[in-house]
């Protein structure tokens, strides 16, 4: 699994997920660069495990409407707020993985709202299916191959590397947890002639040698599963991101959350 629980992280103070954006695009995705996570578009298959990772496409496309109709625009993981805050009104849709659904189910409402989305990919699995959740006891959900990954880049989407096969990068040696990481970056510019700027760390796990890893191979960002914002100046390689569920929000909780951001704003996320 990629994806955080959606619980409040007890250092930044900001809710872990959403549904619904239309009651706080405004007061509180406009307070950082948000990046927004994604994994599978469609209706959970029986006997689903993680049904969290899980996005209906009505609702997905509803989201997407949401952040048009606040004025966020989306951008590159790199393109963060230039000054404090996102007066911009940016945001960075991200999906990991490289689902084949997302393509088939997001590839209009992304046009649709004028949005670009970013794809991070398991080379290693083109084409295959989701092993290392099949390992944990999930069903078996197809990933793109190369054809349909070209597809997503013809439609102006991008593309980022997931390490070659998905392994947790800290519960393996240092040295082939480098390899996972330049190596994915390497297949993957071979094979699209497109240059892959950004990673992403597999079940969110990193640490300080792993994020060194990844700065050394040449990439631009990464991505983690830590809840929150993301202010000018923060570390590159430790953005962190919300996660879209399916199950309704608790707003008790996201206001206590909203509370203990407010008080907190204006300081970096770690």
């Amino acid at each position: 699994m990629d994806a955080s629980d959606g619980h409040a992280d007890p250092a930044s103070g900001v809710p872990g997920c959403y549904t619904s954006l239309a009651l706080f695009a405004n007061w509180f995705l406009g307070g950082g660069l948000p990046v927004l996570m994604y994994h599978k578009l469609g209706r959970c298959p029986p006997r689903t495990r993680l049904r969290g990772l899980y996005v209906d496409p009505a609702l997905f496309h509803r989201q997407l409407a949401e952040l048009a109709d606040a004025g966020f625009r989306s951008v590159e993981p790199g393109g963060g707020p230039g000054a404090a805050g996102n007066p911009g009104r940016q945001v960075v849709l991200t999906f990991d993985d490289g689902f084949e659904n997302v393509l088939r189910l997001g590839l209009e409402p992304l046009r649709a709202q004028g949005m670009l989305a970013i794809q991070y990919l398991v080379p290693g699995l083109l084409g295959r299916s989701n092993e290392w959740e099949q390992r944990e006891g999930e069903v078996s959900e197809r990933l793109m191959d190369a054809v349909q990954v070209r597809e997503w880049l013809a439609a102006g989407h991008g593309i980022g590397a997931h390490t070659c096969t998905h392994p947790r990068l800290t519960e393996i040696p240092l040295n082939e947890a480098r390899e996972e990481i330049r190596a994915s970056k390497t297949m993957l510019e071979d094979q699209f002639n497109v240059p892959v700027r950004h990673f992403c760390y597999p079940y969110g796990d990193w640490n300080p040698a792993v994020r060194d890893a990844v700065a050394e191979a040449g990439y631009e960002t990464a991505c983690t599963t830590a809840p929150g914002l993301n202010q000018s100046g923060g570390d590159p390689f430790r953005l962190r991101r919300l996660t879209a569920r399916r199950t309704p929000v608790q707003w008790r909780t996201l206001g206590t959350c909203f509370r203990l951001w407010l008080v907190g704003r204006g300081q970096k996320t770690r």
